[in-house]
């Protein structure tokens, strides 16, 4: 019996890779490589579009296509990338997954508002920039214009693109922060103590490796005593720890959850949310000697992006627009920041929690991390204009087991796609359009979802995707 599931799981997870982008594998003819793959761009179809719903649902309004009523939008984000450097793979395959979900819920005909973005503000964006010699705004701008390139590269479908310099978003950051302020979740104090820039996070001593580096990014912590706002997360320990308790899958995978638990059972510390020796930033309202801390502005991103580009920027309108988020996906080096601080941030300020956190794992190489901090990093460019996207959406969806870390190498990801994609997908899609022009002239003689109509396997497939 587990060996039946596994090869349904398995069976589940090849089809549906191969159903996201079927268009791109019509009508060539199969061809190894050493070096690279390529699959030629004619297709018996002429739009993607007419086939599946792969494109963006940029109206919200849409309603549910079998009952006609209005459809609660399935919301789908991830992080909002930091503009300290050019994107990377990590990146990349956050937003591919996140495609992947967006494009099989479309195709259960819900409306999608699939958000995306890059957070621009920081220590480090100002840092980057003077490294280069430009000013902070014109790094971001050219750094959030070349994560949108390789979303267009990548094929990926997204409905909205935040950036937290938009005017809206500061707006939406600003009567944030006042309401969390009006709650009395907000104190002036001092802290000192061992500070990441990379991570832009004090640490417990604790938790350092030696000759205190961040276990992240595996350099030293600084030393440094401000005087800042805080927030007063410990306000609510008790609140988050019935909130895990009594929804266990606000957290996934289920191991991520028993961190995020552990965490709050360590005891919750209240956390700085205001920098003064930051200047890139968006003031705090009630004093503008000071900048608002780069994740109390980020994550509102997620609701600030909800807006409509004309509309006049207010919570309310954010909020009823399509909150609360129905998956935030993430790396797991940012679990803490969404399945602690968010939710309690979203609770002092009387808005309603994300239905869901999935952590997934790093991609390696060499066993380690990948990343901008690191320098390690495989530069996706490349390797869309090397392989295409099919081919490199295709092995990181499939090769890499969801949730967990996952290595890449250049000879296994050619050995992947020429074996699955090139031998056994393109050789039956071939051998079927064969046999499709020989004895049908090219035509399908019924709808086949009229055709599956009162068969078994509609209905086996049918109580699998209500699994899901």
């Amino acid at each position: 019996m587990a060996a039946a599931r596994m090869n349904i799981n398995c069976s589940i997870q090849s089809s549906l890779s191969c159903l996201l982008k079927p268009s791109s594998f019509f009508n060539f003819k199969t061809t190894h490589f050493k070096n690279r793959v390529y699959f030629p761009q004619n297709h018996f179809i002429s739009s993607k579009r007419s086939m599946l719903c792969t494109c963006s649902s940029n109206n919200n309004t849409s309603s549910n296509f079998q009952t006609g009523e209005k459809a609660e939008p399935f919301v789908i984000t991830t992080p909002l990338y930091y503009v300290n450097a050019p994107p990377h793979m990590g990146s990349a395959y956050t937003t591919i997954a996140a495609d992947a979900i967006a494009r099989f819920q479309r195709l259960l005909g819900k409306q999608v508002i699939f958000i995306t973005g890059t957070d621009e503000h920081g220590e480090k964006i100002a840092t980057a920039a003077s490294a280069l010699g430009s000013t902070p705004s014109e790094h971001c701008d050219v750094i959030s214009q070349a994560y949108k390139m390789l979303w267009k590269d990548l094929d990926i479908a997204y409905d909205k693109f935040i950036r937290t310099t938009d005017p809206k978003h500061e707006a939406i950051v600003k009567e944030f922060y006042s309401k969390v302020l009006a709650n009395d979740d907000i104190y002036q104090d001092n802290y000192e103590g061992l500070y990441c820039v990379n991570c832009e996070e004090y640490k417990d001593e604790k938790e350092l490796l030696e000759n205190k580096c961040c276990p992240t990014h595996l350099k030293p912590c600084i030393p440094r005593k401000e005087d800042n706002y805080f927030f007063a997360l410990s306000k609510y320990q008790k609140s988050l720890e019935e909130t895990l308790a009594q929804n266990p899958d606000f957290v996934q995978p289920s191991y991520r959850l028993n961190e995020v638990q552990g965490w709050i059972k360590s005891g919750l510390r209240d956390f700085s949310i205001s920098r003064a020796a930051v200047d890139w930033g968006i003031p705090v309202p009630n004093d503008n000697k000071q900048t608002i801390y780069v994740w109390f502005d980020a994550l509102l991103g997620y609701i600030s992006a909800l807006l409509e580009d004309k509309e006049q920027p207010n919570l309310q309108s954010a909020v009823s627009s399509g909150w609360p988020a129905s998956l935030h996906l993430i790396g797991k080096d940012i679990l803490r920041f969404h399945a602690v601080y968010w939710p309690a941030m979203l609770m002092s300020a009387g808005l309603s929690l994300p239905k869901m956190v999935f952590g997934h794992g790093f991609l390696t190489k060499d066993g380690m991390k990948m990343g901008k901090s690191l320098g390690n990093t495989i530069e996706p460019n490349e390797l869309v204009q090397k392989f295409g996207p099919d081919a490199v959406r295709y092995f990181f969806l499939r090769q890499v087991e969801f949730g967990n870390d996952g290595d890449y190498s250049e000879d296994r990801f050619i050995d992947i796609v020429n074996a699955h994609l090139a031998n056994t997908i393109g050789n039956l899609l071939n051998r079927t359009l064969g046999l499709l022009k020989k004895n049908c002239q090219s035509t399908l003689a019924a709808d086949s979802t009229i055709a599956a109509e009162g068969t078994d396997f509609k209905d086996t497939v049918e109580k699998l995707v209500r699994l899901l």
